[in-house]
């Protein structure tokens, strides 16, 4: 079927996070399409609420089936039931990474600019939190390897977390950027998390490597997190999945996810998952069209109305890295000069130091919400 990415839908009053405001802001922020969701998924929730019984519900085989061949076929990751644990979410996940794989006190590594927490998980665990700057060339974020084993070696770093695509940054690092990474920690014996829920979000001429497919012989070391929700907007109903290969791993893994009872999905989750892994590709191939066009809308705006923006073009989701430092001087000012426009970004200084006088910006609305946000940005920053 053919999918309208052009319906504008009203989430104000609904409790939307994104859509929280009293007044007319136009939301360009936290990472939440403003498209309604698969028509497949929709009638699946639907006949479970028909069903009329919302019990305890445990994953079905059918549900693992549809996860192992979603892998298998798009990413060549080869997968097995028994590699793959259910998480209320990604960010739970990371924490629980630090429980697995450090003590308190140990030191964990971060890149800089990263998905906040990232930064904030390993804090509020009492981990030791080191941060590797991304060097940018020619307008995109490259590893800095040498820092990275600069900072394994001075801070004995026991857990490097890795984001494959890159949050902010919109990076999907190549395999040989995957493989270099993974000697290196080899050569420290450093585990490695690698969060991965922008994977399906890969936008055209790039390529996303899962790290599990490069991990052989280091699996008792590697971890990848992942997550339907960000793919086919559905960040609402909480689900995530950990998957590894090393049986000891899964085995210590599930005993610290038993302690806090966070091993187990609510029955609409397991739905949405099963459903969107099995009828959701042409939803998500709409999408992805409809969010280049919009890349390319944003990124043509800016060059012509404010062209001392620097853009990262993004290789991956619907999140775009914006260099506003051409605008302003102090991050709280910019921010707050764009609310005063009634449009909202993210503040880059929320994703590290790096993310000085940056922001970003949402692209996953419909069009004539997009356009209007712009051009508040340009009535924001214009005469700067």
């Amino acid at each position: 079927m053919q999918y309208n990415f052009d319906e504008i839908i009203d989430r104000r009053n609904t409790g939307s996070i994104k859509w929280h405001y009293s007044d007319d802001t136009i939301p360009l922020w936290v990472a939440d399409m403003d498209f309604k969701a698969a028509e497949p998924i929709l009638n699946a929730v639907e006949q479970v609420a028909q069903h009329g019984i919302l019990g305890y519900t445990k994953p079905t085989e059918a549900l693992y089936e549809s996860i192992i061949k979603w892998h298998g076929s798009r990413y060549d990751l080869s997968l097995d039931k028994d590699n793959i644990l259910f998480s209320p979410g990604v960010v739970p996940s990371l924490a629980l990474m630090m429980k697995v794989f450090t003590e308190v006190g140990d030191a964990v590594l971060v890149n800089d600019p990263i998905y906040t927490p990232f930064m904030t998980k390993a804090q509020q665990n009492n981990r030791t939190l080191v941060t590797s700057a991304l060097k940018e060339v020619e307008g995109k974020y490259h590893l800095d390897l040498n820092d990275i084993e600069a900072k394994i070696i001075e801070h004995k770093v026991k857990l490097y977390l890795l984001c494959n695509p890159h949050n902010p940054g919109g990076r999907v690092w190549t395999r040989d950027e995957l493989e270099a990474l993974l000697l290196l920690c080899k050569k420290h014996e450093v585990a490695i998390v690698s969060d991965e829920i922008h994977q399906d979000l890969t936008l055209s001429g790039h390529t996303f490597t899962p790290f599990l497919t490069l991990a052989k012989g280091y699996e008792h070391k590697v971890v990848s997190l992942t997550s339907m929700t960000k793919t086919f907007n559905v960040a609402g109903i909480k689900g995530s999945m950990i998957f590894a290969k090393d049986e000891v791993l899964l085995k210590k893994i599930s005993q610290q996810q038993n302690l806090n009872d966070e091993y187990e999905l609510n029955l609409f989750a397991y739905t949405v998952m099963q459903s969107a892994y099995e009828e959701g590709d042409e939803w998500l191939e709409q999408a992805l069209a409809y969010i280049e066009k919009n890349i390319e809308l944003t990124l043509d705006f800016l060059a012509g109305h404010l062209p001392d923006i620097k853009i990262m073009r993004p290789e991956a989701s619907y999140l775009i890295w914006l260099d506003c430092s051409a605008y302003g001087k102090d991050d709280q000012m910019l921010y707050d000069k764009l609310r005063e426009s009634k449009v909202e970004l993210n503040a880059g200084i929320k994703y590290g130091a790096e993310g000085h006088l940056k922001m970003r910006l949402n692209v996953a609305c419909p069009e004539a919400l997009l356009r209007e946000g712009l051009n508040r940005i340009y009535s924001a920053l214009g005469d700067s």
